[in-house]
């Protein structure tokens, strides 16, 4: 995997050539990724939902974060990282079915590595059964959904707390019911920025 070649882009998002993803990383070039956030209007409720990263994950074990998302190789187009979507979730879905929020910046430095993408986000707005999600395992190990409101006020310091509920698979690979209670520091660290784009998005439909 950090083998995979991407393209590397200026701070304008102007192409200036290809890169390893380790370089990438380790360089803290510009690179293209694929969002996919799932929402849903549950009795007038917005939802949004988030995948529970896997335990094995080298990055942010068990933290919450996108309910889909991966890199876009120097070969593929956005369209490709629907992949992200089957291979993570076991959900097949079209270009048809999504809704695109354009090309949102997030950028995050960390001792380990520093990540600037050019982010094609993506919303899918359509019921989803629990039962219909069959996850990677070695990638997510559940799905949650939170009140948008209420994860909104968590992130930017309005609420200490909130709670989530859905699934989370086993060690046998069964799904269990999930209901907690979780802390900004439970989630993927973003940019605000990023954050209130999305969130914008959601509402904006």
């Amino acid at each position: 995997m950090e083998s995979e070649m991407l393209k590397i882009f200026d701070e304008h998002g102007i192409e200036i050539g290809t890169a390893p993803r380790s370089e990438v990383h380790k360089a803290g070039h510009w690179h293209k990724t694929f969002h996919c956030w799932f929402i849903e209007r549950i009795a007038g409720i917005d939802y949004l939902y988030f995948q529970i990263r896997s335990s094995a994950k080298k990055d942010y074990p068990n933290l919450l974060d996108i309910t889909a998302a991966g890199h876009i190789l120097a070969d593929e187009n956005f369209m490709d990282g629907l992949r992200e979507v089957k291979e993570e979730l076991g959900i097949d879905l079209t270009s048809e079915k999504i809704i695109e929020l354009g090309i949102i910046k997030d950028s995050l430095v960390s001792p380990e590595f520093i990540d600037k993408e050019l982010c094609h986000v993506y919303l899918y707005d359509k019921h989803v059964p629990f039962d219909n999600y069959e996850l990677q395992k070695e990638e997510v190990s559940g799905i949650v959904r939170a009140r948008i409101d209420d994860f909104e006020k968590l992130w930017f310091e309005e609420l200490k707390e909130l709670k989530v509920d859905g699934f989370q698979i086993d060690d046998n690979g069964a799904k269990k019911p999930l209901s907690l209670t979780v802390v900004k520091n439970d989630f993927v660290p973003h940019e605000d920025s990023y954050i209130k784009k999305v969130i914008k998005g959601v509402r904006n439909l």
